[in-house]
């Protein structure tokens, strides 16, 4: 086991819903890089594993040190089912996310990132950090307060501006109330949405003594690099720099939009990030998007970059919580030269391009995504808007038509909309069984380079690949302390 306290080479990309789960998180920290959970619905992943049993008692092990042992007591009573549900049984639901977040809710969320978190860092002293969307906002104070209880290092967001996320992270280490401004559609000039927290709600005998992680902004360009490092209302620690070629959701195109013959944003000189100007803000930065191989690691240091960010390699690692069906599937069309992932302009109710893997029997074909009912029923990506008597409501386009036209959408809006939330669940092995027997498919997001990832292969003959592997790769390139930045 190798440690690295300093700043990594590598930050292992915080991947979909629970692909950098604890397992490869705690893998990639152990080889003394920057492993990075997942922030993305953790409260409904916890509740499902409990629902299928914790059957190596990881969960049990996590909630037994849990500082309230009675919240603990009370989740683990609430979802854990021994041995298991059964198969064709409906997972129970959470409670949802709302502006004023029931106890339940909130005691869920904290649990469940502080579970994560724990899990990742136990038997090592490497360097853990989680990712949460900015776009995601309801649940981000409870979940960073969780993630701080168990000594989280890192904290990364991005799909926003995070500029209040800072000063956030000084408050919680002091046990103090925080509030997190929401976007909200509609909203005007002197209208005020907030959502609070109080870490003091969930210990009555003094909230305990927590450390800062570093705060990590994920970027796409210079000009909100320079804003955040002005603006933000505490210390911005660095930046991951991410290209338009990263798994999940990339950043528009700058300017009018155009889209190739397969219906693909085009990017161009406007979207390139500025590392002149990075390299002049002071703070450390890491390159994302396509820089999973030796020489590109040289590149980017060579840029004045610490190192890469990478998400695709390790998603289809042994470690990874993506389904060992779909690891299987890229890993044979990658040796055949056929893996197709398509940036899809429409797909996320989030507005932001998202990438989709070709995959058989997934949303990624019209004639399997055409077949699902539309339902909201987990609403990680509902998007706030005020209503007209001045309240918050809650809407998504990939909702039931009629109720998104019913609280103001736009039926263009709907148009080629999915579900993620409920697909990556099922990416994982955690897809809700409907009661007509209705099983959620999935809809499989990594970046351009699957089409490489055979070149961890230890031999033409393996048929998986390791975090391990994978780490060993990518630093084989780096010469010593003649690689420097020109």
């Amino acid at each position: 086991m190798k440690t690295n306290r300093s700043q990594p080479r590598i930050i292992q990309g915080g991947m979909g819903v629970a692909v950098s789960s604890w397992k490869l998180v705690q893998a990639v920290a152990k080889e003394g890089q920057l492993g990075v959970l997942s922030g993305t619905g953790l409260e409904t992943v916890l509740a499902r594993r409990l629902q299928l049993g914790d059957l190596d008692g990881s969960i049990r092990r996590a909630l037994d040190v849990f500082p309230n042992h009675e919240i603990a007591e009370r989740i683990y009573e609430r979802y854990h089912i021994p041995g298991g549900k059964s198969p064709e049984a409906s997972f129970i639901p959470i409670p949802p996310n709302k502006l004023e977040m029931t106890r339940e809710a909130v005691e869920l969320v904290v649990v469940a990132n502080f579970v994560e978190v724990y899990l990742a860092k136990e038997d090592h002293d490497g360097l853990v950090g989680i990712n949460y969307l900015e776009k995601i906002q309801l649940p981000t104070l409870p979940s960073i307060f969780g993630a701080m209880l168990a000594g989280v290092d890192y904290i990364l967001m991005g799909a926003g501006i995070p500029r209040t996320i800072p000063g956030i992270l000084d408050r919680l280490c002091e046990g103090k109330p925080v509030e997190l401004p929401l976007y909200v559609q509609g909203a005007g000039p002197k209208d005020s949405f907030v959502s609070h927290f109080d870490p003091a709600s969930l210990f009555e005998e003094g909230v305990p003594w927590l450390e800062r992680p570093r705060f990590l902004a994920i970027v796409s360009s210079s000009t909100l690099a320079t804003m955040l490092v002005r603006k933000s209302n505490g210390y911005v620690d660095g930046f991951v720099v991410e290209g338009p070629t990263a798994g999940g959701h990339n950043a528009p195109p700058r300017g009018k939009m155009t889209c190739n013959d397969r219906g693909e944003p085009i990017y161009g000189d406007r979207d390139i990030p500025d590392l002149e100007v990075f390299r002049s803000l002071g703070r450390p930065f890491w390159l994302a998007g396509s820089y999973g191989s030796p020489e590109r690691m040289v590149e980017a240091i060579r840029a004045g970059a610490v190192g890469i960010q990478v998400g695709t390699p390790f998603a289809f690692c042994e470690e990874s919580g993506l389904d060992p069906q779909v690891k299987r599937h890229a890993l044979d069309m990658s040796r055949q030269k056929k893996c197709e992932v398509l940036t899809d302009p429409l797909a996320s109710p989030t507005g932001f391009p998202f990438k989709v893997l070709a995959v058989p029997g997934s949303l990624s074909e019209e004639g399997v995504d055409c077949h699902r009912r539309r339902i909201c029923d987990l609403g990680h990506l509902r998007q706030a808007y005020k209503r007209d008597d001045g309240s918050l409501g809650w809407r998504c386009p990939a909702e039931p038509i009629e109720n998104y036209l019913k609280k103001g959408g736009k039926v263009g809006e709907t148009v080629g909309r999915k579900c993620l939330c409920n697909s990556l669940m099922a990416n994982v092995s955690l897809g809700q069984v409907r009661p007509d027997g209705y099983e959620e498919k999935m809809l499989v997001t990594c970046g351009d380079e699957v089409g490489q990832v055979t070149k961890f292969l230890s031999s033409p003959e393996a048929e998986s690949y390791s975090a391990q592997e994978v780490i060993e790769n990518l630093l084989s390139g780096i010469p010593g302390p003649e690689v420097v930045a020109t």
